[in-house]
């Protein structure tokens, strides 16, 4: 039987991962989950079902190699399994949770629970974070019940139990869940000195001039190594809004200059991205101006947002950044936006992982 360890060195023989004695040292307590859920059931009448295994809550800096282990871990798995965002989760559960509702169910979470417990043996989760009080109030009451039913949760996250919903609204009836966390998975550090995905961009081009073919194909090239394919809707929670970045994959998002700047978002928005993200990809900048004040103001505001973030950006503009704003109201006060976009093409730009 191929084990973990087995599928990782295969692909590093193969030259499609680099060894990383971090990654090395976790693929153990994954492996001890697929041990466990392979075994085969025992037969007979009065036979017990056997104990699930405990699950596991891996976490560390974003491009230190957590997706690809569980992308590998899902990949070994012979038992039902759900690979999905956290967060693309949750919001499944709250139109559950408001459709049962809705029909007068007394207690939703319960049939809720045990639907996805029946569909699969294990949740395989992206990006574990809370930043909704609507998901902090469900969360517990829910995992309790999947882990009574025997579901067994593998989740990344870019940060300890501990750290989950800081500062959070009412966070003290959220503890609960932490401390459930805790004695249900094992909680693991991926401590990698090494980003991968920074090695991607190493040396990289990152601001394209102007948008043409050329442009689009080198995004288009960069955004499939950060994402692997893989990507889907955000939706950010800010003072009762929500707020949709409609390309994203694990800390990295993509957006055109008018889907973030061309709707009325304001510097709450913007901190909120900014918190969200490593790294943005905008495309189509345009010649900024009179025509388009209100728009130019957004853009503004949301570099100051990222560059105050540390995050890192990728772009497509129509000329470079000290030629964007040129004439009008406001054309003085680009010129630190200017300067910002430049700063921010260099290569040691952002000090946290991608």
């Amino acid at each position: 039987m191929t084990t973990l360890i087995d599928l990782y060195d295969e692909r590093v023989a193969e030259g499609l991962l680099l060894r990383d004695p971090a990654q090395e040292e976790a693929l153990p307590e994954l492996e001890r989950i697929r041990a466990a859920l392979a075994q085969p059931a025992k037969k007979g009448l009065f036979r017990k079902a056997p104990e699930p295994p405990k699950g596991l809550y891996f976490w560390g800096g974003v491009g230190r190699g957590k997706s690809m282990l569980m992308d590998l871990f899902v990949e070994s798995l012979a038992v039902p399994v759900r690979r999905v965002h956290f967060h693309a989760f949750m919001q499944e559960m709250q139109s559950e949770l408001h459709r049962l509702r809705g029909e007068g169910v007394e207690d939703p979470v319960k049939p809720m629970a045990k639907a996805v417990s029946d569909a699969v043996k294990v949740l395989a989760f992206d990006e574990m974070q809370i930043t909704d009080i609507a998901d902090a109030m469900l969360v517990g009451r829910l995992f309790e019940q999947l882990f009574e039913a025997g579901t067994v949760v593998v989740t990344t996250s870019n940060r300890v139990p501990d750290d989950l919903y800081k500062n959070g609204l009412n966070r003290q009836l959220f503890l609960p869940f932490i401390a459930l966390i805790k004695e249900r998975l094992v909680v693991r550090e991926l401590a990698s000195e090494r980003d991968h995905r920074q090695d991607r961009l190493q040396g990289a081009r990152v601001y394209f001039t102007p948008v043409d073919a050329e442009a689009r194909a080198e995004i288009n090239r960069v955004w499939g190594e950060l994402t692997h394919g893989r990507e889907e809707v955000l939706v950010l929670h800010v003072k009762g809004r929500k707020v949709e970045l409609p390309r994203y994959w694990n800390g990295v998002a993509r957006a055109s200059f008018y889907e973030l700047c061309g709707q009325a978002l304001g510097p709450a928005d913007y901190l909120a991205i900014a918190d969200a993200l490593r790294l943005l990809v905008i495309e189509n900048v345009p010649r900024l101006g009179r025509s388009n004040f209100n728009e130019a103001k957004r853009f503004v505001t949301l570099i100051d947002a990222l560059y105050e973030a540390k995050v890192k950006l990728i772009a497509s503009a129509v000329d470079e950044p000290e030629s964007l704003y040129i004439e009008g109201p406001g054309a003085f006060e680009f010129e630190r936006t200017a300067s910002r976009l430049r700063e921010m093409q260099s290569a040691d730009w952002g000090h946290h992982p991608l």
